[in-house]
């Protein structure tokens, strides 16, 4: 079993979690869309993620979502379990249920309620303390949980928790606070831990330069990310940036807040990825207008895509 260190990189995709009209898990087009992740040269893959409808699931069937997650990826990529939760006791068993499965970490994202940098210290602590030796990752997503972290207090963090190996960096503007976290991380001589970005990988080839290790989102597109992280490795930055500017109409219109989910999940339906779109409540739904949008918006893609030789 693999475990999440501070070396991970690549592309961590976040999964959807498929469900039938009927509301139930759909664990067929669970495997399926697993098989297209990985066919796709994903580095790694997150599991009950804020766009995986984490919420909306029971205890029971997180665990069994997770336990079938893993029996099909077989070890192919690390897994890492979101187990945000208000209560260290309820965070804890599905770490332990998940990791015991064989995940490799798991990622925490704080409560709305921190405010202070004392609170956010003292509140992960208290998480790293109910995770006990389970690494995991930090989800910096103050749009969405209304905590705002400094780069200080994430060195901070990295110094005093080892198993603090990982930073979902989803801050918006946060180019200038990736640099101030590696810049800063130097200078104290603490440890680097790796940084994954998310919001959709928005903002991709800057954060790539910028010191990022690669991306943790669910674009409905993976192979964009994979594509254009391969193309900076290599130092070939305008071929990066092409294929980034091909996809960036959708992935724009993606981050929409509100509609986001709706947009990835029809989108990978469109794909033959899900077998549909349904969400649990609550849910916001499309329109024929955002239906015909998008669906022009992947015909431009693919016209691109082949402009630059890449077959959509």
């Amino acid at each position: 079993m693999s475990v999440l260190n501070e070396q991970a990189a690549g592309v961590f995709i976040v999964a959807a979690t498929p469900f039938s009209p009927d509301g139930a898990l759909d664990y067929g087009s669970m495997e399926r869309m697993l098989d297209f992740y990985l066919s796709k040269g994903i580095s790694g893959m997150t599991v009950l993620g804020m766009m995986g409808e984490a919420s909306k699931l029971s205890d029971a069937e997180s665990k069994e979502f997770v336990r079938r997650v893993v029996r099909r990826v077989a070890g192919a990529v690390p897994i890492v379990v979101g187990v945000s939760n208000p209560g260290f006791v309820a965070m804890a068993d599905l770490a332990k249920s998940a990791v015991d499965d064989g995940c490799a970490g798991v990622m925490v994202a704080p409560p709305p309620t921190l405010r202070t940098e004392e609170q956010i210290i003292q509140y992960f602590q208290h998480a790293a303390s109910a995770l006990g030796t389970i690494p995991f990752v930090l989800q910096d997503f103050p749009l969405s949980t209304g905590v705002h972290f400094t780069s200080k207090t994430l060195v901070k963090i990295a110094e005093i928790l080892p198993t603090f190996v990982m930073l979902k960096h989803e801050d918006w503007p946060g180019l200038r606070k990736i640099s101030q976290i590696r810049d800063e991380s130097v200078q104290s001589g603490g440890r680097r831990i790796s940084i994954l970005v998310g919001n959709g990988g928005l903002f991709f080839p800057e954060e790539l330069g910028r010191g990022a290790d690669g991306a943790m989102t669910g674009f409905a597109y993976p192979e964009m990310m994979v594509d254009v992280l391969e193309a900076h490795r290599a130092s070939n930055g305008d071929l990066a940036r092409d294929l980034f500017d091909a996809y960036l109409p959708l992935m724009r219109y993606e981050q929409q807040p509100g509609i986001g989910l709706a947009v990835r999940k029809y989108v990978l339906s469109k794909r033959g990825v899900i077998a549909c779109e349904f969400q649990r409540e609550p849910k916001t739904l499309l329109g024929p207008r955002e239906y015909a949008e998008i669906d022009t918006l992947i015909v431009r893609q693919d016209r691109r895509l082949e402009e630059l030789g890449r077959r959509p």
